[in-house]
């Protein structure tokens, strides 16, 4: 199999690589391909000519998105676009990675796949966009929707607790609530799943739920400084604290995703508190 994996330089990038290990798979960085440029798409798509295209590239800073609609769009709607028409062009599938923050949360049960969309910031509004955007150009796409991801390299949640306990203390919101979910684990998901050829939504995230707090409280634990002070604080007192110093995107309180598509290919990932456990076990290559 043939694989292109767009935002190649990023953390899931650098797994996706890896577990496509074997095939004739490319990862592609944001200075390699710019995916807001159709004619440097069509040419990267064109020339490869792969089986699929995993398309991770994205604008994921939630506030940049809010501060900057446009460029949220630009990047995570029409970029999908042009890989989608570009996909089109050359015969090839595409996952569309997405996110779990297309739902507003109002739920107090997981979402499943066909559960109604209705994202509450500009960043959910974009990538919904680029949703529907892949499924009216092109009907061999998978779309893969995921939450907190963590991986190597990242500037993720995980390495912010790390940084805010090497300063005396964390902070954990106590009322935001999905899946914290591995690269690595996502990555070997993707790479089933697009042998598949059984297109479709999907929900891909570590099983289980927590909260920021939980997530926070479990990440010092595993990294021995489980005595570095913890305070939980809601949603509503963290954005205050955020708007003081720009803009602070509203989020989703309760957004757990429900595999139902994967779990009937026999795709599914390991429960969230084992993947941190490895995260930090194995080896920082």
């Amino acid at each position: 199999m043939r694989a292109l994996i767009t935002g190649g330089g990023g953390q899931l990038g650098r797994d996706l690589l890896a577990a496509l290990e074997g095939h004739d798979a490319r990862a592609a960085s944001r200075a390699e391909l710019d995916v807001t440029d159709v004619g440097a798409v069509f040419e990267a798509v064109g020339s490869f000519r792969p089986d699929a295209v995993v398309h991770a590239a994205a604008l994921t800073d939630t506030a940049r998105c809010e501060r900057e609609p446009d460029l949220a769009y630009e990047m995570n709607a029409l970029g999908a676009r042009n890989v989608a028409v570009a996909c089109g062009r050359s015969g090839s599938a595409m996952v569309y990675v997405s996110t779990n923050e297309v739902f507003d949360g109002e739920q107090s049960t997981p979402y499943a796949e066909m559960d109604q969309a209705r994202p509450l910031n500009a960043y959910g509004r974009s990538k919904l966009a680029g949703e529907r955007l892949v499924r009216e150009l092109l009907p061999q796409h998978y779309i893969a929707r995921t939450a907190w991801l963590y991986g190597r390299g990242g500037n993720h949640f995980a390495a912010k607790v790390l940084a805010a306990a090497e300063r005396g203390e964390v902070t954990g919101v106590v009322d935001e609530v999905a899946t914290p979910t591995s690269t690595r684990d996502l990555a070997g998901a993707l790479a089933r799943l697009i042998q598949t050829g059984v297109y479709g939504v999907y929900h891909l995230t570590n099983a289980g739920q927590a909260s920021r707090y939980e997530w926070a409280r479990e990440t010092l634990r595993l990294a021995g400084k489980a005595g570095v002070p913890l305070r939980p604080v809601t949603t509503a007192e963290y954005r205050v604290s955020l708007a003081a110093g720009g803009v602070a995107p509203r989020k989703p309180p309760y957004s757990v995703l429900r595999n139902l598509a994967g779990a009937s290919l026999g795709i599914e990932l390991r429960p969230w508190q084992e993947a941190l456990a490895a995260y930090f076990s194995e080896p920082n290559d």
